[in-house]
């Protein structure tokens, strides 16, 4: 299990991230649509997985505006923005503010991604949510960078997971 702070307090995650050099475990999530996406439905692009609490909440916003605005920049890359909030709420949000160069999916129906992710919250007022992190993951399902932000409220290193996409 990995600890992240969460306020004053150090709180834990079911596991660790999956290790660079790895095979990206696969999931279901849901997207806008209320359709299920697997990482088989992403083969053969880069993958930016923006894995974060809630879309409620302000550095969460934050990191889903600036992936949406490098997302475009970016050759044979998508950036999955991954939560459990509902996928009305997600697509809301990206309606309201105009992004649409990143693709929202819910956790909704089952944590199994945060559980192999590693980064569900096993305790503290985000239990059941997913901590911050980033993993990319290459054309083959490799993963090739990953982050978990060690506090909650602070955001992810942008630079550095897109830099592994050049």
């Amino acid at each position: 299990m990995a600890q992240v702070g969460f306020g004053d307090k150090m709180v834990n995650t079911v596991g660790e991230l999956p290790a660079v050099g790895s095979k990206a475990p696969d999931f279901r999530l849901t997207d806008k649509d209320l359709k299920d996406k697997s990482l088989k439905d992403f083969a053969g692009k880069k993958l930016v997985l923006n894995i974060f609490p809630s879309i409620g909440t302000g550095v969460c916003q934050a990191s889903v505006r600036r992936f949406n605005s490098e997302a475009e920049k970016l050759d044979n890359t998508m950036v999955l923005c991954i939560s459990v909030d509902l996928p009305f709420a997600q697509k809301d949000f990206c309606a309201a503010e105009g992004l649409d160069n990143v693709i929202t999916l819910s956790a909704m129906r089952t944590r199994a991604f945060g559980k192999d992710y590693g980064v569900l919250f096993t305790e503290g007022g985000f239990e059941g949510l997913f901590s911050r992190s980033i993993v990319v993951v290459d054309e083959s399902g490799k993963v090739i960078y990953t982050e978990q932000v060690p506090a909650t409220g602070q955001e992810p290193n942008y630079e550095a997971a897109l830099a592994v996409l050049k």
